[in-house]
């Protein structure tokens, strides 16, 4: 801790935003990036205390004091080596992880949390930039051979780690280009396209392989792939969202929140963006059900096509503006405004949808909403009543469904497998990513659910290692080596 009085002269300090005005215009990253010597006086607030709740918070267990030290000091190479000795992919996370690590942050007790998330995508390009991110590919391969079904963080994270163990890895992807939920999920204005790009070069210069346009269980025989292979890990995203079945559902305008943001992240890359009709909100009256990120990205990516009005509705109450004294270190649920919120965005909270409104062409027009009240019973069930008189009717052109994720594809793949399922996830023993087929294994989205960033790159680690203990048995490997907090400690030189 070379500042022990950092966190008193330094308040917290984040890149700026690029003005409204420029930034809906295009879907460039959303930030002017800090001088190099503002984020070194972030890291100075770190504090180095006795007990880092930072590692709780952060499921991958990045060594958070260390490499803020190291940034303090202006060492980059030592700070990229400790960052990325647990995280793979530091520039995804650091640019769209919500950062559990700062809420769990002991400065933020009483004052804001240390500006880990930034500082973290400061270390990786400064890492790029000074050339410390170089391929490094085994020096002896094992001579088995690992599938890896989806190329999200979890898929790619899997790949990355027993690539460097010495196994031969292909990761199959079903759409164009790698990088599933990175790549078509997350708008650009978040993530860049070029980001992935630059860490595939490098994963495809160690040695690992990728198949597009390959969908194990469509046009790729997911059996034959499992004969064939060592090992296989299914890492595919939980991609089945939930609707909401309500009279008049079969309008025309009516759609769900992934399927506008692949089509635009599509079109934006230049590809095609299917057969299916555009879906565009230029011009419309836009309403996304739905409070979560995915819904706010629809927000920021609507704003972009030039819609006339955009809502945002959520079911649940609104959240409190400020956190609970007793919720530290605990993730807050607090009301957050996004940067897409403050594009241009009505929000409105406890509404329930109850019916969608269209004219005689079939076309959605409206959508029925009425207020409700939320309860708490005496078992601790939470319950909602509607209040009467609250009834309304909101005009619509276009309706984006973003109530999140109910489970991964089951038709074609896993049905195929036949792997035991719960609660229509992938089942595995507690603290196991094998499947009920023995050379199969899962990480990601099927197995836990719809998560986030880092808790899918954090999976696709620990899933790694167990598959290299499957594959090797006693013998040692690089996945064997030291270990710190979750993650497997494989620093570059």
């Amino acid at each position: 801790m070379n500042n022990p009085q950092g966190f008193l002269t330094h308040t917290r300090q984040l890149p700026t935003l690029r003005p409204v005005e420029e930034r809906v215009n295009d879907y460039n990253e959303l930030y002017i990036e800090l001088p190099v010597q503002q984020t070194v006086e972030q890291a100075s607030r770190c504090m180095d205390c006795g007990v880092p709740f930072c590692h709780s918070g952060c499921p991958l267990g990045n060594i958070i004091p260390e490499f803020n030290e190291a940034v303090y000091e202006e060492d980059w190479r030592m700070a990229y080596q400790i960052l990325s000795s647990t995280n793979n992919f530091p520039e995804f996370t650091g640019r769209i992880c919500p950062a559990p690590c700062e809420a769990a942050c002991v400065l933020g007790i009483n004052q804001p949390p240390v500006a880990i998330e930034h500082i973290e995508k400061s270390i990786v390009e400064k890492a790029f930039e000074l050339g410390y991110v170089r391929p490094q590919p085994p020096v002896n391969r094992t001579g088995k051979r690992v599938a890896v079904v989806g190329s999200g963080p979890a898929g790619l994270a899997a790949a990355a780690q027993l690539n460097r163990a010495g196994h031969t890895v292909t990761v199959y992807e079903k759409n164009t280009r790698i990088g599933g939920l990175l790549r078509y999920g997350i708008p650009d204005f978040k993530l860049e396209k070029w980001v992935i790009d630059r860490r595939l070069k490098v994963m495809e210069a160690e040695g690992v392989y990728f198949a597009v346009n390959a969908e194990v269980g469509g046009n790729v025989d997911a059996w034959k792939l499992v004969n064939e292979q060592d090992a296989v890990i299914l890492a595919g995203g939980s991609s089945v969202p939930r609707d909401i079945p309500k009279p008049g559902r079969e309008l025309k305008g009516i759609h769900f929140a992934m399927d506008f943001l692949e089509q635009n992240n599509k079109r934006v890359a230049g590809d095609q963006p299917g057969k299916d009709p555009e879906i565009t909100a230029k011009g419309k009256k836009v309403i996304v059900i739905g409070g979560g990120d995915t819904g706010a990205d629809c927000v920021g990516t609507s704003n972009r096509h030039g819609a006339v009005s955009v809502t945002q509705l959520e079911i649940m109450e609104m959240p409190p503006s400020e956190r609970h004294p007793d919720n530290w270190p605990n993730w807050p649920m607090i009301l957050r405004t996004s940067t897409s919120h403050e594009e241009g965005c009505e929000r409105d909270w406890s509404v329930l949808t109850e019916a969608f409104v269209g004219n005689q062409a079939g076309e959605i027009t409206a959508i029925r909403t009425v207020k409700i009240k939320w309860s708490t019973d005496e078992l601790g069930n939470r319950r909602f009543a509607k209040i009467a008189g609250s009834e309304a009717e909101i005009e619509c052109d276009l309706l984006l469904i973003a109530a999140g994720f109910t489970n991964p594809k089951l038709e074609g793949l896993l049905d195929n497998l036949g792997l035991e399922l719960e609660r229509n996830h992938i089942k595995t023993p507690q603290d196991s990513y094998q499947t009920s087929l023995g050379k199969v294994f899962t990480a990601g989205d099927m197995r836990r659910g719809a998560s986030l960033v880092v808790w899918a790159i954090s999976e696709g680690r620990e899933c790694a290692r167990e598959v290299d203990k499957y594959l090797m048995g006693t013998k040692a490997s690089v996945l064997e080596g030291k270990q710190v907090g979750r993650g497997v400690l494989v620093a570059e030189s």
